[in-house]
């Protein structure tokens, strides 16, 4: 304890008895006693036993002045600095000049291990007097005071502080600027993503402050603003001097599918697939790598949006330019396919020739070929230069040309009306495609492929892939086209149905295919014809169903449209028309007989007796009978 605390505190202890007797006399009042006078009264009580005088009033307030002018004037909250003046195992003393020394806690000065007495700190007055009459200081506040100070004012001028990393939290780090603890966002660590936060603890780096809240108190500090201010100088310096054909050195720092960003040194290039290789590329990663240091040349440049355009593959010439003397019309060469449409597809012969094979180029065959189910990306494919133009950097190549023409001696080995087997490769509505051999191929019409049926597609009959028997019906040499049939394999049967199946032949029939207009029949042998509607009415009027049995009469037959109509009505029509006829001719036949018997007993009888005039009258009555009987049924 100072001297001034222990002065104060025994002046308090000779002024407490006087005190106490004076609350004794307020507290207990007494009635009024007469003035004695004594010896004593004269008695100079201003004299103390020390033959010491007090003093007066205006010596004491003048000695007040003087002893209060020996102390400094301060407001609370207020930063004065201290002397240590006393040093205890958990406390420090300190002396600002006020009228008692002030404690802080030990632990406020871990940061000053060698702290002793004599030694100068700034402090914050907290409170004058606490609730315990103490002056309450504090050394923690009076840094983070000093700290919000300077904290706030490099913010205003953009100065850049030191800080070091003390701890990690969530989305960033905590650093200690000036004593203070401020925040350092992720994504304000580095110009790159950040995902290690552990690696900056306990650095010391340099910092810019970006934000700060003065309610608060609370700061928001960035490493990328250094970083990206000093890549901005860097980019100016850079922009400044670029020219369209220099060429610089940079590193890639990262790969996209279209291409490659290439760090100049503060600046960033792009690098476009299209520029990186004189051959086609699917991805950048076939020819780069991330870190890989590479000459890059300045393709384009825009000075206000500070994009620069790159290439890699114009630091080489061009493979056109230097194309083998190898490589003629005429001359076989073997290419990778990079890239199909639908007219053809292109070889790859070197990185950056590419010769286009056309889809009639193909094959020999005159059937239709889709180029992109023919070829496949990567593939390999030896071809024939067929057309070359180093100025326009074009190459027409063939792949048939690897063979001989097979339609120079087509008479030779598919003469007509041979017989061949080949394989079906396409279907249409109108007919198939025949392939006989690699590049000789013809078409069967629909109408050809059956004698005795009729099909609404070709797909009833074949499918593709399929083996099918074929009878060169014609050549077309100059259109490369064959013309082929199927049902000439064997004889036109129709020569022979035509007697079969005469004209109101009668025939068991079964029902295949029912519509609105009629009816689809087949017949023996596989022959199919067709009911009319009106034909397909029975005796007892039920209708007919698919797959019921009946008979039916050939109603007509036409050879050369291949064609049968029959009628199932027609033979009941028929039935009927016959039994009336009989019935018709029963009667006619009795009436003959009794026209004869009559005129039998007129030629024997001369004269009638009764008994035979009888007779007569009952014949002529039957033959009247007969005769009307035929009238009826003529009816």
């Amino acid at each position: 304890m100072s001297e001034n605390n222990i002065s104060n505190k025994q002046n308090a202890e000779q002024q407490a008895p006087q005190a106490e007797a004076a609350v004794v006399e307020t507290a207990t009042p007494k009635a009024p006693v007469a003035k004695v006078e004594t010896a004593h009264d004269d008695f100079d009580w201003s004299v103390d036993k020390r033959n010491v005088s007090s003093y007066s009033k205006e010596e004491k307030e003048k000695y007040d002045q003087t002893y209060d002018s020996t102390f400094k004037v301060f407001e609370e909250n207020s930063l004065l600095t201290g002397t240590v003046v006393g040093l205890t195992n958990t406390d420090v003393v300190i002396n600002i000049g006020f009228k008692s020394d002030g404690l802080i806690s030990l632990n406020e000065f871990r940061d000053l291990p060698g702290l002793k007495i004599g030694d100068e700190v700034e402090v914050l007055v907290v409170e004058k007097e606490d609730r315990d009459g103490n002056l309450h200081l504090s050394r923690k506040q009076a840094r983070q005071k000093r700290a919000w100070e300077k904290i706030v004012e490099v913010y205003k001028t953009g100065e850049v502080v030191t800080g070091t990393v003390t701890s990690k939290t969530k989305g960033g780090l905590i650093v200690d600027v000036y004593g203070m603890e401020t925040f350092l966002p992720g994504s304000q660590i580095d110009v790159k993503p950040v995902t290690d936060y552990d690696q900056f603890v306990g650095k010391t780096m340099e910092f810019k402050v970006v934000k700060v809240n003065e309610t608060i108190r609370n700061a928001v500090v960035s490493h990328k603003a250094l970083i990206e201010s000093d890549i901005e100088q860097q980019r100016v310096d850079i922009i400044s001097k670029l020219e369209k054909g220099q060429v610089l050195e940079g590193t890639i720092k990262n790969i996209t599918d279209f291409g490659a960003f290439i760090d100049l040194g503060g600046l960033d290039g792009l690098l476009y697939i299209t520029d990186i290789s004189w051959g086609r590329i699917s991805h950048p990663s076939e020819v780069l790598q991330m870190d890989q240091k590479i000459n890059v040349v300045v393709l384009d440049f825009d000075d206000e949006k500070r994009r620069i355009s790159l290439g890699y593959k114009q630091l080489t010439p061009h493979p056109w330019d230097t194309l083998p003397a190898t490589i003629t019309e005429g001359a076989k060469v073997k290419g990778k396919v990079v890239n199909i449409e639908d007219y053809g597809a292109f070889l790859e012969i070197m990185p950056g020739v590419e010769g286009l094979v056309h889809v009639s180029e193909i094959s020999w065959a005159s059937t239709p070929i889709n180029a992109k189910e023919f070829f496949k990306l990567g593939e390999e494919y030896e071809a024939v230069v067929v057309t070359l133009s180093k100025e326009e950097r074009k190459m027409s190549l063939s792949i048939k040309q690897l063979t001989e023409d097979p339609w120079s001696t087509i008479e030779t080995k598919f003469p007509v009306e041979s017989r061949h087997k080949g394989i079906v490769k396409n279907i249409t509505p109108y007919g198939v495609f025949v392939e006989l051999e690699t590049g000789i191929g013809g078409m069967i019409h629909i109408s050809d492929l059956s004698w005795i049926k009729r099909f609404n597609h070709p797909s009833e009959y074949t499918k593709v892939g399929n083996e099918i028997d074929v009878v060169i019906l014609g050549i077309d040499k100059d259109n490369r086209k064959l013309s082929l049939g199927h049902k000439q394999i064997e004889e036109d049967p129709w020569n022979t149905f035509e007697t079969i199946f005469p004209i109101n032949s009668i025939h068991e029939g079964t029902v295949v295919k029912k519509d609105d207009k009629g009816a689809t029949v087949q017949l023996q042998y596989g022959l199919e014809a067709y009911a009319p509607a009106r034909h397909l009415r029975t005796e007892d009027e039920k209708p007919i169903n698919v797959e019921d049995v009946k008979e039916f009469m050939i109603i007509e037959f036409d050879r050369s449209e291949k064609r049968i109509l029959v009628s199932h009505t027609r033979v009941w029509e028929k039935a009927q028309a016959e039994e009336k006829q009989a019935v018709v001719r029963e009667k006619k036949e009795e009436a003959d007989k009794t026209r004869k018997a009559v005129k039998n007993i007129q030629g024997k009888v001369e004269k009638a007796t009764l008994g035979d005039l009888g007779a007569l009258a009952e014949l002529r009555e039957k033959l009247k009978q007969s005769e009307g009987g035929e009238e009826k049924s003529a009816q």
